[in-house]
C-alpha cells in the first residue's frame, strides 16, 4: 500500500501550506505538491500528499475525502503510481514541424 495521497477537487486558492494543516489532523505529512500549470503557475485544483505512514495516509482518506474546503468537496485517494514513459518522449507532440506553413508567409 502505498503512502502517497491524490487530492482532487481543490479550490484554485490553496496552498501548499493549506493542505500541509489540513492533512496534519491525520498524521505527519512528509511532502505536498500541487500541480500547476507551466506557463502561468496557476493551480490546477489538484495535487499529492505524502504521508509518513500506510496507516496516517489511510486515515487521512478516512478524514478528509468528500470534506469541503473553501466550499469545494475534495476527493482524496491513493495515487497511482506514474506510467513511464518511453526514454526522450515528455509529451504528444513531436519536435519537427507537421503540415502548415513551415515558417513561411501566407502569401508566398
Amino acid at each position: 500500500m502505498r503512502r502517497e495521497l491524490y487530492v482532487g477537487s481543490l479550490p484554485y486558492e490553496t496552498t501548499e501550506d493549506d493542505l500541509r494543516r489540513l492533512f496534519s489532523v491525520a498524521g505527519n505529512v512528509q511532502s505536498v505538491h500541487l500541480i500547476t500549470d507551466p506557463v502561468s503557475g496557476s493551480s490546477k485544483g489538484c495535487g499529492y500528499v505524502k504521508m509518513t505512514t500506510v496507516s496516517e495516509a489511510l486515515e487521512a482518506i478516512n478524514c478528509l475525502d468528500g470534506a469541503l474546503l473553501d466550499g469545494r468537496i475534495i476527493a482524496v485517494s491513493i495515487a497511482r503510481e506514474q506510467k513511464p514513459q518511453p526514454k526522450g518522449e515528455r509529451g504528444t507532440r513531436s519536435r519537427q514541424a507537421k503540415g502548415g506553413s513551415a515558417g513561411r508567409s501566407r502569401r508566398e
